[in-house]
């Protein structure tokens, strides 16, 4: 099932499994770009797809999401950073 959001111009694409799982495009900034990959580089434990998820949940939180998951993984994350999801 893939939803394009005309406005964002994001593509989402959801993918079948026993946990929900969402496939998002973005374009980012070539330095934003470098720096993330960088920081993954040089943190083993870490790669793009935690990076992401993690920026996102402590994002989220901040705005205020009331919601169990997010604020669990931000506060895995905040308290157990080198563990992988």
């Amino acid at each position: 099932m893939n939803q394009t959001n005309q406005e964002d111009d994001i593509q989402v694409e959801s993918v079948n499994s026993f946990t929900s799982k969402v496939s998002l495009e973005t374009e980012l900034l070539e330095s934003t770009y470098q720096t993330m990959k960088d920081f993954v580089l040089q943190n083993p434990t870490w790669d793009q797809y935690k990076l992401i998820n993690s920026a996102l949940a402590s994002f989220l939180v901040l705005q205020g999401c009331d919601d169990n998951y997010v604020k669990e993984l931000n506060r895995n994350q905040i308290f157990s950073p080198s563990n992988s999801f």
